[in-house]
């Protein structure tokens, strides 16, 4: 069939009234098509914008983005920012797209570790290890979402005893129903010293490693840099530390009234918030993890067998960096869905972009079509930041044809 339209194709290109002819081009008319695709769509979003607009306007509701400039009157429980109820609702935007950015950083991190760890050790040959991480799959991965975070809040750290009786370790750290608190390092006049400190040591860490990768494959020999780079990262921050006359002090939580003041503090929302999205979404890098290994020939297993490579090194270093070309697209997709799914916070109370600002600041102003579209702007946003990030990863791993 398709040798057919070919050769109408070449016969009617061969025409002279057809050759002059654009209607007949292949990518004019794609192009035509394309354009008139745009061109429906934007009219499409036009119109329902424009009606929206009219209705609000016939109703005395104001439009536009003024709002974000008006005092919240409301506060937040948890901010990585200076906030009280004074501050704008431009203000309550920024401390919800950091709160929201805090918990999928955190919960990324730890569904990559928790996953990878389970991944392999569905593959163990310990048959206990095996089935753990089978059911740890079957259990987390079927159970939904939003069940999993109401079971870690409400039963588990709702269930935690009150703050005068806490469960803690020394002066150091207290765990009661209202979170948990623990110690702060306080910097003092000097402290600089030691962040510098510790910057030039993992720039010598990173050079180091790439000095060693090069060594290696020109002699063979191999640098303990994981050694090296640990001597440097603790030992140079712990000179300069003595060298100021140790200007860091530690700020103990202290229990008054009927909370702890002091100290950091993690509210349970949060805990609640990212143990669940961890452990939910690390039951699906695990399978991710376990079909990539799977995908990896054995016989480079037995290749590094033969060569004397010990279990764990044949992992690392031959098995993992050949799955991760397989494993890294749909772990991308892991990560995507994390980030979307920390919008349910809002079940629990957690102070995340939706809860503060398409939640609390849109039933106080009204700007539903600004409010919401700044809060898609942002999970749009955060998805293609993570896919570029990762595609850049992707594309530094991917195999190399000569």
């Amino acid at each position: 069939m398709a040798s057919k339209d070919n050769a109408i194709n070449s016969e009617l290109s061969t025409r002279p009234e057809v050759k002059q002819s654009l209607i007949y081009n292949p990518t004019f008319r794609s192009i035509i098509f394309q354009a008139v695709a745009i061109i429906g769509l934007v009219f499409f979003v036009f119109t329902i914008v424009n009606n929206a607009l009219t209705n609000l306007d016939a109703r005395g509701i104001a439009t536009g983005f003024g709002f974000l400039s008006q005092e919240a009157g409301f506060g937040i429980g948890l901010t990585l920012i200076e906030y009280d109820e004074t501050f704008s609702y431009g203000r309550t935007f920024f401390v919800g797209l950091l709160n929201t950015a805090l918990v999928s950083v955190l919960g990324i991190v730890l569904a990559t570790i928790v996953g990878f760890l389970i991944g392999i050790a569905r593959l163990s040959n310990n048959w206990l290890l095996s089935r753990f991480a089978a059911v740890y799959i079957e259990t987390f991965r079927n159970i939904p979402l939003l069940l999993q975070i109401f079971f870690w809040y409400f039963a588990v750290l709702q269930a935690l005893p009150s703050p005068k009786e806490s469960i803690s370790v020394g002066e150091w750290l207290f765990l009661n129903v209202r979170g948990l608190y623990f110690t702060r390092p306080v910097f003092e006049e000097g402290a600089m010293l030691i962040g510098i400190a510790l910057f030039v040591a993992l720039i010598f860490s990173f050079v180091l490693s790439r000095w060693a990768k090069r060594k290696q494959e020109q002699t063979g020999q191999q640098t303990p840099v994981f050694t090296l780079s640990l001597i440097a990262i603790v030992g140079l921050p712990l000179i300069a530390f003595l060298v100021q006359g140790m200007p860091v002090s530690l700020e103990h939580p202290v229990l008054k009234g009927f909370n702890f003041r002091g100290g950091i503090s993690i509210i349970p929302e949060l805990a609640a918030l990212t143990l669940a999205l961890s452990i939910y979404t690390a039951s699906f890098i695990a399978e991710i993890v376990r079909s990539g290994i799977n995908a990896v020939s054995h016989g480079q297993t037995e290749a590094a067998m033969a060569l004397g490579l010990p279990r764990a090194k044949t992992l690392r270093l031959v098995i993992i960096p050949q799955a991760m070309r397989i494993i890294i697209p749909p772990l991308t997709s892991q990560y995507l869905n994390l980030t979307k799914n920390s919008s349910l916070a809002m079940a629990i109370g957690y102070p995340d972009l939706v809860s503060v600002f398409a939640g609390t600041t849109l039933n106080q102003t009204g700007q539903a079509i600004e409010i919401i579209a700044m809060t898609m702007a942002v999970y749009l946003t955060l998805s293609l930041l993570t896919s570029f990030l990762m595609n850049i990863y992707n594309a530094k791993v991917a195999l190399v044809e000569r």
